[in-house]
């Protein structure tokens, strides 16, 4: 197995954790909106979007109708995104040549 072979999986890994951890943040302050209970912060749900979570975040927010209407919120994910599967692609195709 080689170096990049095993940095997309722990790669792979990483996002899918955070994508899980990010959905569930999602779903629980929506849940929490409703009921009226003390909400997750709108940073704790960007800073989760960010580092690795934005296919959760993006999920999350489709599924669960929450912060949909939030403009930064659409920003940080759909960059994260872009930036999330660039670098999967990076690992994919072997990164750049030299």
């Amino acid at each position: 197995m080689t170096y990049r072979q095993i940095l997309l999986i722990i790669y792979v890994i990483y996002v899918l954790i955070m994508s899980l951890i990010t959905f569930i943040a999602f779903r629980n302050d929506k849940k929490k909106a409703i009921k009226g209970d003390i909400r997750t912060t709108e940073k704790t749900l960007l800073f989760l979007s960010a580092y690795g979570g934005a296919f959760g975040g993006f999920l999350g927010r489709i599924l669960n109708h929450h912060k949909t209407d939030k403009k930064y919120f659409s920003i940080v994910i759909y960059s994260s995104l872009i930036l999330e599967i660039a670098v999967l692609t990076l690992l994919l195709i072997g990164g750049i040549k030299k």
